[in-house]
This record gives C-alpha cells, sequence and structure tokens, in this order.
C-alpha cells in the first residue's frame, strides 16, 4: 500500500520528532512545561491546517486544527499532558532492543504525533480526505475537567471520532472502556491529648479505617467494578487524637448501572463511632464507554482495513478511561487505541514498538481516507466478536 511505504520510508523521521517532542516533560498541572509543548506541537501543526488556541484556566491551552475535507466529518482526539514529575526518568528518551521509552511516549505522546504525520502524508498523496478535527488537551490526566465540553461539541458535530491513544501490544482497538471517578471522603472528629483523656476524643484516622472496609465491601468482581481508597491523610501529632482524615478513592465500572450503585452507597456511608462526621465530595468524572452498533460498524471497517495491511485486528475492552468516553457519551461512534502499540502506561517502563510503527499509521491513514470514499460500510455481523479478547 501507498500508505505503508510513505510511513516505512519516514519512520527515523517520526522518531526523531517524538524523541524532541517526549523530552520535553509536560506533566499534568505544570502550565510552563504545558505551555512549552504546546508551542513545539503547535509548530509541527501550523502548516497542516487551521490551527487554533483555547486557554484552560489553571490546566494549559488545548489545541485545534480544522482540516476541510468530504462532508463526512472526523475528529481525531489525543492528549500531551503525563503523568510523572519532571525528572522521574534517569533519561526521558531510549531505544533498546526494537523499543522506544520515555515519560509519555507511550500515553500518548506516540500517538499524538500520528496526526501531523497522517496529514503529512494527505498533502504528499494528493489523496481526498474527509473534513478533520483535531483537539489536543492538556487535562486528559486529571480526567479532563476542563477539555470536557470542547470534545463533546466537537464529538456531537462528528461522523466518527478516532482516539490516539496506544494499543496493547497485540494491537486490538479499544471499543469499551470503564467509566471513572474519583470521591473524597473527609472525616472529622474530635482533637484531645492522647495521654491524658483519650475517651473524649473521636479519632479520625480510626473512623477512616472503619470507611476503607465498608469501601472495599462496595467492590463487585463479577462485573468488574473496582474501588480504590489509594490515598489517605490524617493527624499531625502521635500524642494527639486526630481531628480530620481524608481518603481518594478512585471508582472504576463497565456499566451505567453500576456507576450509579457505587454512586449512592458512596454518599450514603455513616460514620460508625459516635461523634464522627463524614462528607462526600466528587463523583465520576467519565462515564463508561459501552460498545454500540455504531462502534461496531467503525471497527469492521478498521478491520477490512487492517486486513490489506496484513494485520489481523481485534478489539479489546479497557479497564482505564479517556477522552473517547466523553465522545461516546453524546452519541459519536467512537474507537480508541489508533496509537502505536507498546506496554507499560503509567509505569517507568513505558514503551512502543518501534517496527510496528508504520503499519499502525498506515491503518489511521487508510480508515481515515476510507470516510471520503464510502461513508458507512456494510456490516459483516458474522465477523463481529460481541465477547472481546483478554486485555492484556
Amino acid at each position: 500500500m501507498e500508505s505503508l511505504a510513505f510511513f516505512e520510508h519516514h519512520l527515523d523521521d517520526y522518531l526523531e520528532e517524538l524523541q524532541a517532542l517526549t523530552e520535553i516533560e509536560a506533566p499534568s498541572g505544570d502550565l510552563e512545561n504545558l505551555e512549552r509543548v504546546a508551542n513545539h506541537i503547535a509548530k509541527l501543526l501550523d502548516p497542516l491546517g487551521r490551527l487554533s488556541r483555547v486557554q484552560l484556566a489553571g490546566f494549559g491551552p488545548l489545541l485545534h486544527l480544522d482540516c476541510p475535507g468530504t462532508d463526512t466529518r472526523v475528529l481525531l482526539l489525543a492528549h500531551f499532558d503525563t503523568v510523572w514529575p519532571i525528572g522521574s526518568w534517569s533519561s526521558p528518551w531510549r531505544v533498546d532492543e526494537g523499543r522506544a521509552y520515555g515519560p509519555g511516549v507511550y500515553d500518548m505522546k506516540g500517538g499524538l504525533l500520528f496526526i501531523p504525520w497522517l496529514l503529512r502524508y494527505f498533502d504528499a498523496s494528493g489523496l481526498p480526505h474527509p473534513h478533520l478535527e483535531v483537539l489536543l488537551n492538556p487535562d486528559e490526566e486529571l480526567g479532563s475537567p476542563a477539555s470536557r465540553p470542547c470534545i463533546e461539541e466537537a464529538a456531537g458535530r462528528a461522523d466518527a471520532v478516532l482516539v490516539l491513544e496506544p494499543a496493547n501490544l497485540k494491537g486490538g482497538l479499544k471499543l469499551e472502556r470503564k467509566g471513572s471517578g474519583e470521591y473524597l471522603i473527609t472525616i472529622k472528629g474530635r482533637s484531645v491529648h492522647q495521654g491524658v483523656e483519650p475517651e473524649l476524643g473521636v479519632n479520625s484516622v480510626v473512623e477512616a479505617a472503619h470507611q476503607i472496609l465498608r469501601l472495599l465491601e462496595l467492590e463487585d468482581t463479577t462485573t468488574g467494578t473496582t474501588v480504590g481508597p489509594n490515598v489517605i491523610a490524617g493527624g499531625y501529632a502521635s500524642n494527639t487524637v486526630p481531628d480530620l482524615a481524608t481518603i481518594r478513592v478512585d471508582v472504576r465500572a463497565w456499566s451505567t448501572a453500576e456507576t450509579k450503585r457505587l454512586d449512592s452507597a458512596i454518599r450514603s456511608l455513616r460514620p460508625v463511632i459516635d461523634g464522627a462526621g463524614i462528607e462526600v465530595a466528587g463523583g465520576w468524572n467519565r462515564p463508561p464507554m459501552e460498545a454500540t452498533e455504531a462502534s461496531f460498524e467503525l471497527f469492521e471497517r478498521a478491520r477490512k482495513v487492517a486486513a490489506n495491511l496484513g494485520l489481523e485486528l481485534d478489539w479489546v475492552r479497557w479497564g482505564g478511561s479517556s477522552d473517547a468516553n466523553l465522545a461516546a457519551s453524546v452519541g459519536a461512534p467512537t474507537i480508541d487505541g489508533f496509537g502505536p502499540t507498546g506496554e507499560g502506561a503509567h509505569q517507568l517502563s513505558e514503551c512502543i514498538v518501534i517496527e510496528e510503527i508504520p503499519r499502525r499509521l498506515a491503518l489511521l491513514a487508510e480508515v481515515v481516507t476510507s470516510f471520503a470514499r464510502s461513508p458507512t460500510p456494510e456490516l459483516d455481523e458474522s465477523r463481529l466478536r460481541r465477547h472481546p479478547p483478554d486485555n492484556k
């Protein structure tokens, strides 16, 4: 295929640009470095379409690119914030045994860089393409609190949404993702001297321990619902009964019914110790992304393209959430995982597989090009798996 040959020829150029992009570390909330990486990306995109920028107060810049084409509209989503504090990696770029390593190289600067190369391919080939809209946000790792309205608005006018988050080592596309949320549970007690009159105190840390055990009882392994009381703080001196403790709780679920059950249960928590108080804040920030007939049709389009590239494409369910959840929530046909293959998201070992990059780029290019040829393919029900393989 012409697209595959193009990306194979430019693989070294892609890697050179990826190194430069990865070496600008930009963890969520680091406004100075988010601005730096946004400026770097803007230089890559500016010659390729109508580029604009929206400043999200307290979160950084959101980049928007508009590339007119045929009547069909395709939205491409990616983010440029990462998770690790600057300096966590001994080296922000390393290539070893066919893999590239670095902070955010897998999640998701490798996939973000697919976008300018996709547009360069269209410029070089002269092939028609659909109307492309691109959103690159700085707050995805925080749950996209500021960029969510922009994402939902853009998804609402799209005929299809392709998300450039990475794929697993098997290359499966993501049709389902868990919904995610975070609750802040504040425990209020009564402070007294531990040695003089502890019986008059109300120990907020002990109450927090009771509540953690209650939270864990809300998990449901049969449905995949998880509850993670992963951050706890309380007390300030060992000789003082603590009057305040907080628990930050990560929640995940595959279905809307489970998100409602869990929300009701967490907001109904009651103290075990007399005199203690509980306040619950937060909630679900991304709804579950559930497979639909429209997303199956979109996957069938991608599967046929992949077959022509020598790829046997499957789909997976993925426990992490992304901006794909937000796009799908407004009814837009959405598929995630169009980025490079690799592993190690949010780990100091995250990496992408270099030799697969041209074929992943060609897959994206051919899927996007197909929208300029035929807006809706015939759905081959017999080829679709309604029960996906394991997501590892």
